[in-house]
């Protein structure tokens, strides 16, 4: 079935030294840009992670140092993905919880504000996992009737999952193809207001904290009963988009 879009509509994998999405870094991206007309736009890259790749990982994707050490880094490719993603919605297998909050958070340490309310955001592993509990190699062999070649290549993943997406709206009457649908009542984006979800909105809108003592409290509430969270938080290991939002609420309720 023909993606029915409004927005380009960008599918993408990513490679990593490893999970910790405040250290460790991209070594290949791939993205597949739908355009509404059906235009297909593929591209991938090795990016030099300006660490060492750790065995655990090159077991996983095959990308080990020599692999990468002539490649660009994530800052020297910022701009060009940036405008390639201007203006689009996103997709992705697993991308909610690590693809989509690992990429803003390069664009972040690369001086890049990705806007997360400007777009939409489908993770076709939501889907099949609330209709079939399966792997990406096994989404692929039951609603493609094929076996996904190279798993764990970014391209390979990102091809992979376009087609299961195309898949699943032949195969379920109830999917609409309609980006703002999928995005909406498969994504767990939607009561984020970081990536990592680590601020949320409440039933009534409010931001609140989704962890730690204050989890359930107002943002806002916490940081003008107990100003030094807001230092603890800055100072602490959490991603540079969690950061970035605390301070856009601290600043809005400083000069409210």
């Amino acid at each position: 079935m023909k993606l029915n879009l409004k927005n380009p509509l960008v599918f993408f994998d990513l490679e990593t030294t490893g999970i910790n999405i405040t250290k460790d870094r991209i070594v290949e991206i791939s993205l597949l840009k739908i355009h509404p007309n059906g235009k297909e736009e593929l591209k991938s890259r090795l990016i030099n992670p300006e660490m060492p790749i750790p065995a655990q990982a090159t077991a996983i994707h095959g990308i080990t140092d020599d692999d990468v050490k002539d490649c660009p880094t994530f800052r020297q490719v910022a701009k060009s993905l940036a405008e390639m993603l201007e203006g689009c919605d996103l997709a992705g297998y697993n991308s909610s919880r690590f693809d989509v909050p690992m990429l803003a958070e390069e664009f972040l340490r690369a001086g890049i504000d990705f806007d997360m309310s400007k777009r939409k955001f489908v993770d076709v592993q939501i889907i099949f996992h609330k209709k079939e509990q399966r792997t990406l190699e096994a989404a692929y062999r039951f609603y493609c009737d094929k076996e996904l070649e190279n798993a764990h290549s970014a391209e390979a993943d990102t091809i992979a999952t376009y087609e299961v997406l195309k898949s699943q709206l032949d195969r379920y009457p109830d999917l609409q193809n309609d980006i703002a649908f999928l995005s909406k009542e498969y994504s767990s984006f939607n009561n984020n207001v970081d990536f990592a979800g680590r601020i949320i909105y409440d039933e009534k809108g409010v931001e609140v904290f989704n962890f730690g003592k204050h989890k359930g409290k107002p943002v806002a509430q916490v940081l003008r009963d107990e100003p030094s969270y807001y230092s603890w938080m800055m100072e602490g290991d959490f991603p540079l988009n969690t950061k970035q939002v605390l301070t856009k609420i601290r600043l809005r309720e400083l000069n409210g």
